[in-house]
């Protein structure tokens, strides 16, 4: 049984999550702050499946405690669903721009918050099975190793920006509407979430230095990689 853990200050908002998502078929495990929460993940003999973060906590807030798991040598590849106030664009920008997978407005439905989860945990899942190395010019993905190296530099991505890349590279020259890619790697076509693939493209072009200027925007349609 796969674990979450669910970092939200507000009890009503914790327990009701955690009674919904065990009536799923998942584990949960509750904190009401950065600190239990990080003692607990320190103390884990096995790690979370996925972390639901609110941004809004007492002490450090939730785009802190990302920004530490994205940085940790172990915690960096847990997929995070980050829970913003609903209307909060900054929250959903900045949470993906430090690597959050995806975002949920509160209030947010059961049902809705439940296809967010499975939808991030089949990209987790899923395993390539004959791309093995996908390269365009200076840029080389390691489908097995889940590595990206640029001019033989390393470069660190979160799960979905590797996914993000992946997805354009087997589809080199061809141009990927953000529908086609919101369906592809998050798993669902949710309408109006167009800028979660805005959000992730840009973060992708910077870590990938002057290489991601590879990455090609279609204006009104999309984004490919290619000539």
């Amino acid at each position: 049984m796969r674990m979450i853990y669910i970092v939200e200050d507000d009890e009503d908002i914790r327990e009701l999550t955690i009674y919904a998502l065990e009536n799923a078929g998942f584990s949960c495990k509750g904190y009401e702050d950065g600190d239990d929460f990080f003692v607990a993940i320190n103390k884990a003999e096995e790690l979370p499946a996925l972390i639901l973060l609110d941004v809004m906590l007492p002490g450090e807030d939730g785009l802190t405690i990302l920004k530490k798991l994205r940085n940790h040598s172990i915690f960096s590849e847990i997929p995070i669903i980050m829970l913003t106030a609903k209307g909060s664009e900054a929250d959903k920008v900045k949470g993906l721009n430090y690597g959050a997978d995806d975002y949920i407005a509160k209030p947010f439905g059961v049902t809705e918050l439940i296809a967010r989860i499975n939808a991030v945990l089949r990209r987790v899942k899923a395993v390539s099975k004959d791309e093995g190395i996908l390269a365009y010019k200076n840029i080389v993905l390691d489908s097995e190793r889940h590595t990206v190296w640029v001019d033989d530099e390393a470069v660190l991505l979160t799960f979905m920006e590797f996914e993000l890349l992946h997805y354009l590279l087997l589809n080199t020259d061809i141009v990927l509407s953000r529908n086609k890619l919101m369906d592809a790697v998050w798993g669902y076509d949710y309408e109006g979430e167009s800028r979660t693939v805005d959000m992730h493209i840009r973060s992708l072009r910077q870590k990938l230095g002057t290489a991601g200027d590879y990455i090609r925007t279609i204006r009104n349609v999309g984004y490919k990689i290619g000539a």
